[in-house]
């Protein structure tokens, strides 16, 4: 496998963007960041300066710049299609914010986009690279806790209302939705990671009065797996002060609870387990509260599976799963049915 570095531009300066830095900046081994974009050119300026990065003027000099080869997009949903018909047709692979689009359908486009034009596209879906999340998916592998017979999923943030007062946020024009796919996505594309496939869903989701938005901030809903297993998922950002999000497996020869970087393992013997460490989640009043080293194993993924020519862990075919599944759960809210996914 070949050992360069990979030139990366990276468009956007938004909240999400400082894990992305701080990760690019500990990658110096494998990455060489050739400028960041942002429309805004004073916030541009100012977020180069803060991480040492260089600027670029506009999205042609990336297209035609051929020595950035990967280009990182932090943009809002919205903003993103037009974006990846010019990288992608420029020969760039592109490592994009969650989701991937506002809905499953524009996700599709601009998944069959890139692979027509045989680029990799990756989702920044970083839970799966916390140290608890792959311990727990190698002893699943391992059937360590033989059948997984129910599943808890929960997910109790907070967000006060000057969340929502930004221009767009939480609206189905620029995020195309609310909690599930703006939060929640990131524990159910880990359970589906985790767990496999969700069958058939029966969900409600509402705005509460905690909020002024458009779209939901509060889903609740039943499950059904592909293995056999049943689930419940409750999702918010209703949830003063913030909790961190679980999922916990009730298994044949124990129980299991992820919460946040920590495992514990309740074997039926009465011995118990514990891996990880306890860490910041993102689910309180401030979003970024949580360290970037996911961002990092992500983003070192995701580069060196462009050298190796391999797909990397979260691409963008594997994200359109979680996308089939927020659109399920909407759908059989607003019908009031069993909804298969």
């Amino acid at each position: 496998m070949s050992s360069k570095k990979i030139g990366v531009g990276v468009i956007g300066t938004g909240m999400a963007a400082k894990p992305h830095a701080l990760a690019l900046n500990d990658l110096k081994d494998i990455i060489d960041v050739k400028g960041i974009y942002s429309r805004n050119n004073e916030r541009r300026d100012a977020f180069a300066k803060n991480y040492n990065f260089k600027t670029l003027n506009s999205i042609k000099e990336i297209s035609e710049n051929n020595e950035i080869e990967m280009v990182i997009l932090i943009t809002p949903p919205n903003q993103r299609l037009e974006l990846v018909k010019e990288f992608s047709k420029a020969g760039k692979n592109i490592l994009m914010e969650k989701p991937i689009e506002r809905s499953t359908k524009q996700a599709e486009e601009i998944v069959n986009i890139c692979e027509k034009n045989n680029v990799m596209l990756g989702i920044v879906l970083q839970h799966r690279f916390r140290e608890s999340s792959i311990k727990l998916k190698k002893l699943i592998e391992e059937n360590a806790f033989g059948s997984i017979y129910s599943v808890q999923v929960n997910i109790p943030w907070w967000r006060d209302q000057s969340y929502y007062d930004e221009p767009g946020r939480g609206t189905y024009e620029r995020d195309g939705g609310g909690v599930l796919i703006s939060q929640a996505i990131h524990t159910l594309d880990l359970m589906l990671s985790i767990i496999g496939q969700v069958e058939e869903v029966q969900a409600i989701a509402k705005t509460t009065s905690f909020h002024k938005m458009e779209s939901e901030d509060f889903v609740a809903a039943g499950l059904k797996f592909k293995n056999g297993a049943v689930g419940s998922l409750m999702a918010s950002t209703t949830s003063y002060p913030g909790y961190p999000e679980s999922i916990i497996l009730n298994c044949e020869k124990a129980s299991v609870k992820l919460e946040s970087g920590t495992l514990k393992i309740n074997w039926q013997n009465n011995k118990v387990e514990e891996f990880g460490e306890a860490s910041g989640t993102g689910g309180s009043a401030d979003p970024m509260a949580f360290p970037y080293d996911w961002h990092k194993s992500l983003i070192r993924d995701f580069t060196l599976s462009i050298n190796s020519n391999q797909l990397s862990f979260v691409s963008g075919r594997e994200a359109l799963k979680v996308h089939e599944l927020i659109d399920a759960l909407i759908s059989s809210s607003k019908n009031g049915k069993r909804i298969k996914v």
